[in-house]
């Protein structure tokens, strides 16, 4: 199994967009995919059809046993996604509650590990869509995963929200004593903007080392995927966003040790 984190501390930079069409993609290839949302918004859940508001079974039911995991919860709460290859674990909008509730619990932040644990063997990706805040929901996600996606829309305040992204990784690496790979995506980039334009050029002098040396172009297909509870490239294959995150996959799964298995 192998695990990725979509994370950011702003919101609204296409981090459900790219867990989706990632795990369809990842699907697409013969893949066993799992993709799991931990942000209480439930972006992730809705896309697929769920209310965060009124589901019966989410990822909050793995918090509620003092730090440990059940013999086999996780298996109880994977629900379909209507996309052949790709399962959903849900959320909640109860997800919210958790700092109030876990204060002074140990383990919290191993919860998701433990979880992926008990499932390593029926998946081959999984992959953590996350809240824009600190807290133990992204400290989970940072604890379970392999390798770090960080998308960033390329506009200047999303640059700022970058920049507290990457001093909350340190902060959490040097806590654990782990460090973790990780990888910056440029998204919803529009070469016909002059602001669109310089924020990526600011982004490749800045971070040149763990910069994706492509970006993802705004695709009104993303939004009618969405719509239309689909993973993008099951809505259109050749969408210019769709290419452009299948040439990201591709480079993911070199870094990542996977190349062979494009």
């Amino acid at each position: 199994m192998r695990i990725w984190a979509v994370a950011n501390q702003k919101g609204g930079v296409g981090k459900t967009t790219s867990v989706v069409t990632l795990g369809g993609l990842l699907a697409e290839r013969g893949k066993r995919v799992l993709v799991a949302d931990l942000d209480p918004h439930g972006s992730l859940t809705s896309w697929f059809g769920y209310d965060p508001d009124t589901i019966a079974h989410s990822v909050f039911d793995l918090f509620q046993h003092e730090g440990k995991v059940p013999d086999g919860l996780p298996a109880q709460l994977i629900t379909d996604t209507g996309c052949p290859g790709m399962s959903l674990l849900p959320a909640s909008t109860a997800l919210a509650t958790l700092e109030r509730r876990m204060v002074g619990v140990e383990g919290m932040g191993l919860i998701i590990s433990r979880a992926l644990a008990q499932l390593w063997d029926d998946f081959d990706y999984v992959l953590l869509d996350n809240t824009p805040s600190l807290g133990v929901l992204m400290v989970n996600a940072l604890a379970a995963t392999q390798h770090l996606v960080i998308p960033v829309q390329t506009e200047f305040l999303a640059i700022k929200g970058l920049e507290r992204m990457l001093h909350t990784l340190q902060m959490v690496m040097r806590s654990q004593k782990n460090q973790l790979a990780y990888t910056i995506v440029p998204t919803l980039f529009d070469r016909r903007t002059q602001a669109s334009v310089k924020s990526l050029n600011m982004l490749r002098k800045t971070y040149p080392d763990t910069l994706w040396r492509f970006a993802i172009p705004v695709d009104t297909k993303f939004r009618d995927a969405s719509q239309s509870g689909q993973v993008p490239s099951a809505l259109d294959a050749e969408t210019h966003g769709v290419r452009a995150y299948r040439r990201l996959l591709d480079d993911l799964l070199e870094q990542t040790g996977g190349a062979g298995e494009r």
